[in-house]
């Protein structure tokens, strides 16, 4: 993951404070710009400065890493300079708290493990697709139509399956989502807000670092350092098995997990995209080769 890594010995803060400034126009920050060409894409480090009522040379050891003890009152003042959504300067503040820290502690290993509660609820959510993703978006679990949702990724070994692995990198996604590009900004921004709170993560470091490797575009959006997404409404599926469908999703978080979130997606009953889940349902329950091969795949695969 060696794109994502500030130069000179900087922090995470710094990067996403870079990230956001070259983003900002200055009519947009509200300065009026003289004549004369600007080199700096967005706002330079002293038109951020000045707007947040700091001094130049304090902000620039925030970005550079030599500062890594923001007061509340400047994290707050760094996100009205530069025009931060909410999330955005929860962010912020979360990214603040960890550059404090002098001496991290080293990530646990993050636990796969589903409830048996979890796996009764996917069940009772049939016939709508629901299936259930870590942190980095590996499937943990999935009901028949959450599973047979996401075309040809049954395919996959169970340990390979991961939404974001999927959009990116089978065959099939690009033509199964009707907003590829929004679908694909979602995840990296998942990615990508997990990265700033928790860089060591493994199971980010393996999948961002394959990832950017294999991927053109998941580069491209890794280094714009989005961290905005969405945890529901509306999407568009073309589908080889049931045809085109719209329906509505929700994401919720499951508690007393290590970042678990359950996703199901839903229609109206007595319409077509109704009828067509209900047909992914049939379909997904169908037997299929594709069975875990030890004990401890069968912990993640699918309820069927």
């Amino acid at each position: 993951m060696t794109r994502e890594q500030p130069a000179s010995g900087g922090t995470e803060l710094g990067s996403f404070l870079r990230a956001r400034r070259v983003r900002i126009t200055p009519a947009e920050a509200g300065l009026t710009v003289g004549p004369g060409l600007r080199r700096t894409p967005g706002l330079r480090r002293e038109e951020v400065a000045t707007l947040a009522g700091i001094s130049i040379d304090y902000y620039n050891r925030l970005e550079r890493g030599k500062e890594t003890r923001p007061s509340p009152a400047v994290v707050d003042a760094l996100a009205r300079a530069l025009r931060l959504e909410e999330d955005e300067h929860e962010h912020l503040r979360n990214l603040a708290v960890l550059a404090a820290r002098t001496a991290p502690e080293p990530p646990a290993p993050p636990s796969r493990t589903i409830r048996p509660g979890v796996k009764v609820l996917l069940e009772t959510l049939r016939p709508n697709p629901a299936h259930v993703v870590s942190r980095s978006m590996d499937l943990l679990a999935a009901n028949p139509g959450g599973l047979r949702l996401l075309a040809g990724i049954e395919e996959w070994p169970v340990r390979q399956r991961n939404i974001a692995r999927y959009v990116f990198l089978h065959p099939a996604a690009r033509d199964l989502f009707h907003d590829w590009a929004t679908q694909v900004r979602g995840c990296v921004a998942l990615l990508r807000a997990l990265a700033g709170t928790d860089p060591d993560a493994p199971d980010l470091t393996r999948l961002a670092g394959e990832l950017l490797l294999k991927s053109p575009e998941f580069a491209r959006l890794w280094e714009r350092y989005d961290i905005k997404g969405n945890s529901y409404g509306r999407k568009t599926f073309h589908h080889p098995e049931v045809g085109d469908l719209t329906v509505g999703y929700q994401t919720m978080e499951l508690e007393g997990t290590p970042g678990h979130r359950l996703i199901t997606y839903y229609a109206e009953p007595g319409t077509a995209d109704y009828d067509a889940l209900v047909l992914l349902d049939m379909l997904g329950a169908q037997p299929t080769p594709h069975e875990p091969t030890s004990s401890e795949d069968e912990s993640t695969s699918s309820s069927t």
